[in-house]
């Protein structure tokens, strides 16, 4: 059976299709979500791509967290629905409180476009389980308000419980404290990352086909969820 993952375009979206391609790469089915529709229309898993929802008026991700689309994406993912939440993604899941802490403009205030190596730290949640621990990938960065930031507090708790799935390394493109380029929740289903994974997919295309891990880790994720539901079937 083909597992579906649902891509939500909202007003501004940039790389909704980009997200859309990789899932289906990746072997899975692309569904594309509406902003203004709540149906999820049974997708086993969502992407919140990057771009520039709604304008990035008020703050980046902030009107996109309140669209129709959203309400049923925050249940379901308090329910266990794997979520990936890319660059303005990230932003849209912070705003909705599905993850801790705030996506601020970079620290030397310039729009940072490249090639970024990142280090994995955590393979224990729904998008990363493919990858070892320490695993050194590449794949873009381009942001202006990627700076992830939180009080010590929290950030002392999302290294003490490894929810930190991914950090800047050979230089960190836009201040973030502690090189802090990806986190997860509690749960191990919702990630948040700032680089982008879905323009690393394709040799022609990307700098490596590093990012297709995130895309199979989770099929990879509800392969393994579905096994264990149906024997306890």
């Amino acid at each position: 059976m083909t597992m579906r993952i649902g891509v939500v375009t909202f007003p501004g979206s940039l790389d909704d299709g980009d997200a859309a391609r990789a899932a289906r790469i990746a072997g899975a089915e692309a569904v594309r979500l509406w902003h203004g529709d709540p149906d999820l229309h049974g997708v086993d898993a969502v992407v919140l791509p990057g771009g520039f929802s709604y304008g990035d008026y008020l703050r980046c991700g902030a009107i996109a967290r309140f669209a129709p689309v959203m309400e049923s994406i925050i249940d379901a993912a308090r329910g266990g629905l794997p979520v990936l939440g890319i660059c303005n993604g990230f932003q849209v899941l912070c705003e909705a409180h599905l993850l801790p802490g705030a996506l601020t403009r970079n620290q030397h205030l310039h729009f940072r476009n490249r090639d970024q190596w990142l280090k994995v730290e955590s393979t224990g949640t729904a998008w990363t389980n493919g990858f070892t621990p320490g695993q050194e990938i590449l794949i873009p960065v381009k942001n202006g308000e990627g700076c992830f930031v939180a009080d010590t507090k929290t950030l002392d708790a999302l290294e003490a419980e490894g929810r930190v799935i991914a950090r800047y390394i050979k230089g960190n493109p836009n201040g973030s404290q502690r090189d802090i380029a990806g986190i997860t929740n509690e749960a191990g289903n919702v990630v948040g990352i700032m680089p982008h994974p879905e323009h690393a997919v394709e040799a022609l295309t990307g700098p490596s086909l590093d990012g297709l891990g995130f895309f199979t880790s989770v099929l990879r994720s509800l392969a393994k969820d579905g096994q264990l539901a149906g024997g306890q079937k």
